[in-house]
């Protein structure tokens, strides 16, 4: 059948039960397809525990960062000792874990020198951060070998080579397609399953570099497209790309069929199953997705493919927070979005992607997305940097900001129709901002907090 390529999520690979799942799929899927390659996650959690660990080195918190460290070799390492592993694999697996991270608190330690500057700082946190999916690697190839196929693990540091912005790396596509091609097919051809960590590549010279949050998705998205996999399967602990966040309305349920525009927007907007960089990837090659529960393999979940038939105008919905910037003035925005950029530039490492801005003649109000793969907490970093900066920048003293939230409905925007039938489901509630998507596959509309859960709710109604 092919090349499948595989992308287990930290939720698929964090504890036995569901690392038994993991090893089930792979010897099934296995015997369909000619050649599987797998992506690994770092367990769920852990990344920000490294994240946490490097920056109180930064602080020179010792007792801090080693309790941390602490705390993930013993996660591990328990886990690891339920598996049902043979001694050799156990025993290698344990000297794999205190290696890894024993080299990562030599690299904490030079985190707190004095003399290190802003770029060395950002390169060694790259190096400290990806010490979870090199771990994750060598526990799903051991479970494997145990069950009878030849699993490897492999350092996406050796080949997937990108340039040199640390924390948010951009591969360079034609030099990683080349190494993985030579790297790989040898071990494909002789019926290897090569297990690749998710999230991290390195710089030309060697550097480890990472991909941004979520970067084991954009990973999948690079092994799909650099070894011609037929399909690429995203596998988690939920049943497909949702109707909206379950824990926000218990009536969402799975969307069967999205195309990639759909996903795009839906992963920007809200949804964190996947990262929005993989879609331009997968959709030039137009490679099917499949989001899957590993849970329950059986179940279909959700298909991403070019184009998604279905009946229904609205398919989805999201929330995510917002900051809304006020002036009861009007004119150029030049300098508010100068102001915004860089702010967010500066705190956030990357700029402001998107904005929605409304204006009259006596008043303008603009409004900063904050994307997904930001961060949960994003949003009142940025609120906080904002609020201290406009104080001190005197032009922009008649701003004023407040927290807002976007909904998104993504599905069949393109008529007056549809448009209808969203607004008269919002009722009476005051919309600050509107921007429709230039696909005509999102619209979406900026609130107040005190309406978002509101707002949510009226609009998904629109997707029974």
């Amino acid at each position: 059948m092919g090349t499948l390529t595989m992308k287990f999520g930290g939720s698929a690979v964090g504890t036995t039960t569901a690392l038994t799942q993991v090893v089930s799929i792979v010897l099934q899927e296995h015997e369909r397809w000619d050649q599987v390659l797998l992506v690994a996650s770092a367990l769920e959690g852990v990344t920000d525990a490294l994240l946490e660990a490097a920056h109180l080195a930064k602080l020179d918190n010792r007792r801090g960062y080693r309790r941390i460290v602490a705390t993930i070799r013993t996660r591990h390492l328990a886990l690891v000792d339920q598996l049902p592993l043979n001694a050799n694999e156990r025993s290698a697996l344990h000297a794999d874990i205190d290696r890894l991270l024993f080299d990562m608190l030599d690299t904490c330690q030079t985190l707190a020198q004095p003399t290190m500057e802003e770029a060395n700082t950002l390169e060694t946190i790259d190096s400290v951060i990806s010490t979870g999916e090199r771990i994750a690697a060598r526990i799903i190839a051991a479970l494997i070998r145990s069950n009878g196929l030849r699993g490897v693990a492999i350092d996406t540091t050796e080949i997937i080579i990108t340039d040199d912005n640390f924390s948010d790396a951009k591969p360079d596509m034609d030099e990683t397609c080349q190494r993985l091609h030579d790297y790989l097919s040898p071990m494909l051809e002789r019926g290897i399953i090569p297990v690749l960590t998710g999230f991290i590549g390195a710089t030309p010279k060697g550097k480890t570099t990472t991909m941004g949050r979520g970067g084991s998705d954009y990973t999948a998205a690079i092994v799909g497209v650099c070894t011609g996999s037929q399909e690429v399967w995203m596998w988690a602990d939920v049943d497909g790309m949702m109707s909206t966040d379950p824990r926000e309305i218990i009536e969402a349920k799975v969307i069967p069929q999205l195309s990639y525009d759909e996903i795009a927007e839906l992963a920007y907007f809200g949804a964190r199953i996947v990262h929005p960089r993989m879609i331009g990837l997968v959709r030039q090659r137009q490679i099917p997705v499949r989001i899957k529960n590993v849970y329950k393999p059986q179940q279909t979940g959700t298909m991403v493919c070019a184009e998604a038939k279905s009946e229904q105008m609205v398919k989805a919905v999201t929330s995510i927070r917002g900051i809304g910037f006020m002036a009861n003035s009007s004119g150029p925005l030049s300098e508010i979005q100068a102001f915004i950029h860089e702010t967010m530039k500066r705190v956030l490492g990357s700029a402001a992607d998107v904005t929605i801005y409304a204006q009259s003649s006596t008043r303008t109000f603009l409004c900063v997305v904050i994307p997904t793969p930001a961060g949960p907490n994003a949003a009142d970093t940025m609120f906080q940097a904002f609020e201290q900066t406009l104080e001190e920048t005197s032009s922009l003293q008649h701003w004023s900001i407040t927290p807002v939230s976007i909904i998104t409905v993504i599905g069949d925007t393109s008529g007056q129709h549809s448009l209808g039938h969203i607004f008269t489901a919002l009722n009476d509630l005051r919309i600050l901002a509107i921007s429709q998507g230039p696909g005509y596959c999102s619209l979406s509309v900026v609130v107040t907090l005190e309406d978002s859960r509101e707002a949510l709710q009226y609009l998904h109604d629109l997707t029974r």
